[in-house]
């Protein structure tokens, strides 16, 4: 079946064009517009019996942008390769020919290096063929090749990119690796008392019911427990879903994202973690970009979307305006409160001595070291505080039964 597609896409000289066009696929369309020398940006396809039921169906070049992941392996490869004297076509062509054809993954990354490669092949710079791929690459990575690419230094430029994206990439998986556990703890800890309370306690209810005494209030609690879950447990698990969707949507608003992250912050143990958490990503990003030549109100323009926190990015878009007119960027830092003390000490430190690159680059050595201890700290709190809780529970529902049963016992003598 034939479609009408909508397309926009860039030209070579980097304008946006719009249009429209027949195909059976959005691949046959993305197919003839990069053979028409443009490139998609976004294609939308609408059936002819859409206008009778009022839907489109979207396709967006963003859902087939590299993962972070192959964006930092493709930056590491090109700065060894610009590092060992080839020029980046040739480095461009070698990542090309050594990508997998087959595969999903290997399909993207092929196909986004030989569109970087063309538009540099029709003339434009490596910084502007990024930008036609921002669903790849954040402007954080397109400014600090550009300021590579003027300094005459790409290939420094992409060797601290390829760094600064292998710490932040470290220190995810530092987060994500210290949470597996008490997640699983959690989730095998609530299976426990799940089975216990709809598989094991309705074996009993009979007995119970039989002998006609009068059960202990503990055992009547558990046993309501256990019938809620049996007639309510499907409804209860929905509305943990709804409820986990409503607050992903709430996340969204920027309102109510502000007041989360800086409730975030308020809190013990979490709140130290997430104050170096955006210690780190701040001082990392600012002193990569300050490093590669970049101007201190575009570094912080550009550190303000890695932080993480809509708190901390409006301290620092706070702390730029008074950088603006010259008043330094330490000082409106330390008046939000929402950073270490260490990272402002090192900050102004470099503003003394016009190292402030240097000393932001060991101000996030120093708190992605503090990041993992605060980790520690944090699971060494959570897991016992998980077992004893959980553990409790469990116990009291035995001990509900064995109550129970000791009753049975005492009436049979």
């Amino acid at each position: 079946m034939s479609l009408t597609w909508h397309y926009s896409a860039l030209t070579v000289a980097g304008q946006l064009q719009r249009g429209q066009t027949q195909g059976p696929d959005e691949a046959h369309v993305v197919a003839y517009l990069r053979r028409s020398g443009l490139t998609p940006v976004r294609v939308t396809a609408q059936s002819e019996r859409g206008r009778l039921a009022g839907l489109h169906i979207s396709f967006t070049l963003r859902r087939t942008g590299l993962r972070r992941s192959q964006v930092a392996d493709i930056t590491r490869e090109l700065a060894l390769m610009l590092g060992a004297g080839l020029d980046l076509d040739r480095a461009l062509r070698f990542l090309i020919e050594t990508l997998p054809e087959t595969g999903r993954a290997g399909l993207r990354a092929r196909t986004v290096l030989i569109e970087l490669r063309d538009a540099m092949r029709n003339g434009g710079s490596f910084a502007t063929a990024l930008a036609t791929r921002s669903d790849s690459f954040t402007p954080l990575y397109i400014n600090l090749v550009k300021a590579g690419e003027a300094g005459g230094a790409l290939g420094e430029a992409l060797d601290r990119l390829a760094t600064l994206m292998e710490r932040e990439r470290k220190l995810t998986i530092s987060i994500q690796s210290a949470l597996i556990y008490p997640a699983i703890l959690v989730v095998a800890s609530i299976g426990s008392v799940v089975l216990l309370l709809t598989g094991v306690l309705p074996q009993f209810v009979p007995l119970f019911a039989e002998a006609g005494a009068q059960l202990p209030f503990l055992t009547r609690c558990v046993i309501a427990a256990g019938d809620f879950l049996t007639r309510w447990g499907l409804g209860l698990l929905l509305g943990c879903l709804a409820a986990m969707f409503m607050l992903r949507a709430l996340l969204a608003q920027p309102a109510f994202r502000l007041r989360f992250d800086q409730t975030l912050l308020r809190l013990p143990v979490v709140g130290a973690l997430s104050r170096n958490i955006m210690a780190a990503r701040l001082t990392r990003t600012l002193g990569t970009l300050l490093q590669n030549g970049v101007s201190l109100l575009s570094a912080l323009k550009i550190s303000e979307d890695v932080i993480g926190n809509r708190a901390g990015a409006g301290a620092v878009a706070a702390a730029a305006l008074v950088a603006r007119e010259g008043g330094g960027l330490s000082r409106p830092l330390e008046s939000t409160g929402l950073f270490p003390p260490r990272a402002i000490h090192l900050m102004r430190l470099g503003e003394e001595t016009a190292q402030l690159g240097p000393l932001c680059l060991r101000a996030a050595e120093l708190h992605e070291d503090a990041v993992r201890v605060d980790l520690q700290r944090l699971v060494a709190l959570l897991v016992p505080a998980i077992t004893v809780v959980m553990g409790a529970v469990v116990a009291g529902i035995v001990s509900a039964l064995l109550l129970a049963m000791l009753g049975l016992n005492d009436l049979a003598h």
